[in-house]
Parts: C-alpha cells; sequence; structure tokens
C-alpha cells in the first residue's frame, strides 16, 4: 500500500546552461513560432529563479556556458545521460542542434570524466532517458531512435523499456513522464525498488501505457490539462517535486503522495517547447 509520510529528499548535482542566446527563430517542435519573440531578460530571470530555487533546496548546480548560434542549449537535459558517473552523449535530431553534442561531451571531459561515449544512433539525452533504479525508460517516436535503446543498454548495462510517444506535442519522454522516486533510496521507502513516476497517457501508444500499467500500477496519472501545461515537465529531488506553475491539478495529488509540490514560472522557455525538467540535467554519480 503506498504510504503518504512526508519524503526525504536526496541531494541532487544538475547541469543547467543560462539562455543568454535563447531565440526562437526556426520550429522543430509543435511550440516553438517564431512570430512568438522571445523576451530574454525574462527568460533569463525565469531561468534564475529555477537555478537559485534548486540551490536553495540543497542542490549543486553546475553552469555550462552558453554558445552563440545554439539557442537551445538552454535546454540541458537534451545533451547527455549520466549514469554512475559514465556519460553517454547526446545526437540529435534536427540539425539546428547537432553542434550541442560536442559541446556537452567536451564539457564532461574537462570535469574529468572518464567514460564519455559519443553515440552512433540519435539519441536526445534525458528528454528520452528517464532513469530509475531497476530500469532506463526510453522514449521514442519523434527524436530518439530506436537503435538508441540497446546501445545505453549495453553502455549502461541496465535493462532498457522501450516507450513509443503518439502525440506530437509531448516529442520527449520528459514531456510527458516524470520520475518522482527512482528508487535509489532518500525517500521512506514507499516506492519500492522500482520508483514511483507521474504520467500523461494520451501520449503513449496502447501498448506503452499497458507496460507503464504494468510496472508502476500506482503511478500518479496527469490530466490532459496538466500535460499540456507541460506539467510532467518537472524534477524531483525524492521529495520536492519542481513543476511549471500552471499544472496546477498536479499539486494536490502530489501532496497526497508525501511530495512538495514547488511552482515555478518558466513561460518563456516554453516558448521553445521546455520547462523544468527541460533546463535540468542529473549528474549521478
Amino acid at each position: 500500500m503506498r504510504s503518504t509520510a512526508p519524503r526525504a529528499a536526496t541531494p541532487r548535482r544538475y547541469l543547467m546552461c543560462p539562455p543568454a542566446h535563447f531565440r526562437v527563430t526556426y520550429s522543430i517542435n509543435p511550440w516553438m513560432d517564431p512570430a512568438k519573440p522571445v523576451d530574454i531578460p525574462l527568460a533569463l530571470a525565469q531561468w534564475e529563479d529555477l537555478r537559485d530555487r534548486y540551490l536553495a533546496l540543497g542542490h549543486t548546480v553546475e553552469e555550462l556556458e552558453p554558445r552563440p548560434g545554439l539557442p537551445d542549449m538552454v535546454f540541458a537535459a537534451n545533451g547527455a545521460t549520466v549514469v554512475d558517473g559514465r556519460v553517454l552523449g547526446a545526437r540529435f535530431a534536427h540539425p539546428e542542434r547537432a553542434a550541442e553534442a560536442a559541446v556537452h561531451a567536451a564539457w564532461f571531459r574537462e570535469q574529468g570524466y572518464a567514460d564519455v561515449l559519443e553515440p552512433e544512433h540519435i539519441n536526445e539525452g534525458e528528454g528520452d532517458f528517464a532513469v530509475t533504479a531497476s530500469w532506463l525508460l526510453a522514449g521514442r517516436g519523434f527524436r530518439s531512435s530506436p537503435l538508441s535503446h540497446p546501445e545505453a543498454q549495453e553502455f549502461f548495462g541496465r535493462p532498457v523499456i522501450g516507450l513509443d510517444l503518439v502525440d506530437p506535442r509531448y516529442y520527449h519522454l520528459d514531456t510527458a513522464l516524470c520520475v518522482l522516486d527512482d528508487g535509489t533510496g532518500g525517500t521512506d521507502g514507499s516506492g519500492g525498488s522500482d520508483g514511483e513516476i507521474m504520467y500523461y497517457p494520451g501520449a503513449f501508444s496502447a501498448g506503452s501505457r499497458e507496460v507503464l500499467r504494468r510496472l508502476f500500477p500506482d503511478a500518479l496519472i496527469a490530466s490532459e490539462e496538466d500535460a499540456a501545461a507541460l506539467g510532467l515537465n518537472a524534477v524531483s529531488d525524492g521529495r520536492h517535486v519542481v513543476l511549471p506553475q500552471a499544472a496546477v491539478g498536479l499539486f494536490e495529488p502530489l501532496r497526497a503522495r508525501g511530495y512538495e509540490p514547488i511552482g515555478m514560472d518558466l513561460g518563456e522557455l516554453l516558448k521553445g517547447g521546455g520547462s523544468v525538467k527541460c533546463c535540468t540535467q542529473e549528474l549521478r554519480g
């Protein structure tokens, strides 16, 4: 039976990139409209608010230097996936973002990471890989190639669960699913070894919905309204869940499960199709 007792947070280490060069000058997802101008000072203020919130919660934030001509670098989650100190780099689906992969790989090497793999197949980092103690949940259908799944499984040595995305609004897994408790400890233990997630079923194929039901029978199910606010593009430390403030329908269900939701306004960054999680890459190990 799922506990509703308050949970304990686990200190995390994140990689973020300031939106100094953020613009919407092209459209590679349904959220992007070059006709809608971006308020850069406001985008930076919203990003700094997110960074400062992580710091106030006791987490560590590393910063990646933004590069001119790479406006989507602010969405740092897409640049790699890090598990147990091993780094699976990204290979982007669209040429507009392709150069970001090398910037991320160079940062990891400069920081002393010894095991950095530049992938053969297209994957967009934590955009399509969600990590639990038991598995990597892996999205496919719009960006990451299905061939990236066995590549990640071989590299990390843990099972990869492929999930088919079918709604173009939810083009990355992290727009449709969030790991609340990764099952590695640091909560009250109620999540179990497989952890706990929240997700929007409408983003997934029928078969993938059944897989999620079997793996996570007690998952928090998001409404269409909260998913459309990118409410699942959230970050959890096992207790605090940082998410878009417009996803109002998720707050009480999260509290009922012992989590502490923290709403953030990242409205300017939403113009690029990203929110809290897109801006936040987790450095595990």
